[in-house]
């Protein structure tokens, strides 16, 4: 479909998990929010349409300290924000559902409209939270639909017309029209109704990460949109045509879910810069600990520190991804990139990127790279970094975002109530009398 018939572009920027946040905890002068803060106000100034806080459970954990606990993180920046949406990453494996719907009902109410939930099922964390061993990914992904449909029938408790205005700038509440969800289920028993007022969106926009089959059959019958690591754009079509499919068979709004992508950028300002940073990239790889790092994307069941750097590696040694209980679809990505003839040099640096499309070029190239795949119908959202560094921010909002407006992929700035209308997502389904 070309790009003059779709939904724009829709952008969005990280705000945690930075190192400068946490070295600011040890500056008296500063806050831990600071950078977080003048990032959000950029994000607005210059039209981006989301915020995204991610978050990791473990002190640690994948060679971080953890990150800020997104939805208080979120909270305080909607104090300073009025437009962009505010997407936080929490997990259902080790949360109530009921809390789950409070918290994200207030962050709905505080930011006027502007919450989403990224929804995951966590490889990491276990062991803070009283859980013994992770579940299996099919118990995780279980427990997954089942938070998600108390947390719906929770924010759905509240039929419409349940408050109403009395005229003295308070409000009336009709007690018919907020009703128990009565729920019973392998996890949880919950009665409800919800104890805070119907949110502004109804509910908050539904994100998901997971690209194993369990995350794909969660994806396809919940979410509204799902955050992706697609490196290649025959993966990104592959995986779009299938969830979307799977989406359709189970009765959701045709174009269901979204499909979110974030763009690892390395910005030039010529090709001979390109050129340049790609070899100097190359030649800062730290091979030692790129051996592990690769060895986690594949499952942390295999030593690689023998292996030859330029040889690819053997099928045999390649896991079993059915024996793996933690980030099956991130082993699955390195696995086919493994299969495609790569060797473990080339790897070792893919797996920088973490599995995560990534691209080098002047702001045009890159314009090109993400007009291919959007015009291929396989980008709905995509995550740019940099606004936190002045060179890159200067290559993204001088440069690459000017260049996708002109191009038509990025829309003009529209009003919009709520998050939910900015994405421009088809309606709620009605809610049962």
């Amino acid at each position: 479909m070309g790009s003059g018939t779709r939904r724009p572009l829709k952008i969005v920027t990280g705000v945690s998990g930075s190192p400068k946040i946490y070295a600011a905890a040890i500056d008296p002068e500063r806050s831990t929010l600071a950078d977080a803060l003048e990032i959000a106000k950029l994000a607005e100034q210059h039209r981006f349409d989301a915020l995204f806080a991610a978050d990791l459970l473990s002190f640690g954990a994948q060679g971080a300290i953890g990150a800020q606990e997104p939805l208080i993180f979120l909270a305080a920046l909607s104090s300073v924000t009025s437009r962009v949406g505010l997407i936080a990453t929490v997990t259902t494996t080790f949360h109530h559902p009921y809390n789950l719907a409070r918290l994200f009902g207030t962050l709905d109410h505080v930011s006027n409209g502007r919450a989403a939930w990224n929804a995951v099922t966590s490889s990491l964390g276990e062991e803070n939270y009283g859980a013994g061993e992770l579940p299996s990914p099919e118990e995780r992904y279980a427990r997954a639909g089942e938070v998600l449909d108390v947390t719906n029938a929770l924010f759905d408790s509240w039929r419409p017309g349940a408050l109403t205005p009395d005229g003295r700038g308070g409000a009336t509440l009709d007690p018919a029209l907020v009703r128990r969800i009565d729920h019973a289920g392998p996890y949880f028993t919950v009665q409800g109704p919800l104890n805070i007022p119907a949110l502004p969106q109804r509910r908050p926009v539904q994100f998901q990460a997971g690209q194993s089959e369990g995350g794909i059959e969660l994806g396809a019958r919940y979410a509204e949109v799902v955050f992706t690591s697609l490196s290649t754009l025959e993966d990104a079509v592959t995986y779009a045509k299938r969830i979307r499919a799977r989406a359709a068979e189970l009765g959701r709004a045709d174009g269901l879910p979204l499909i979110f992508s974030s763009l690892h950028a390395t910005y030039g300002s010529s090709v001979a810069e390109v050129r340049r940073l790609v070899r100097e990239r190359a030649e800062a790889t730290d091979f030692a600990a790129g051996r592990k790092a690769l060895a986690d994307m594949l499952g942390g069941g295999i030593d690689l520190s023998e292996r030859p750097l330029d040889r690819p590696l053997p099928e045999e040694l390649l896991p079993d991804v059915r024996s793996v209980n933690r980030r099956r679809g991130r082993v699955e990505i390195f696995s086919r990139l493994a299969r495609s003839g790569k060797t473990l040099r080339e790897l070792i640096i893919a797996a920088k990127d973490t599995g995560h499309w990534a691209a080098v070029g002047t702001p045009e190239q890159l314009a090109d790279a993400i007009e291919e795949r959007y015009t291929a119908g396989v980008l709905d959202l995509i995550g740019l970094s940099g606004l936190d560094d002045p060179r890159t921010r200067d290559f993204l909002v001088a440069g690459l975002l000017p260049e996708l407006r002109r191009r038509g992929i990025l829309g003009p700035d529209r009003d919009a109530a709520t998050f939910r209308e900015r994405l421009e997502l088809p309606p709620l389904p009605p809610i049962g009398r």
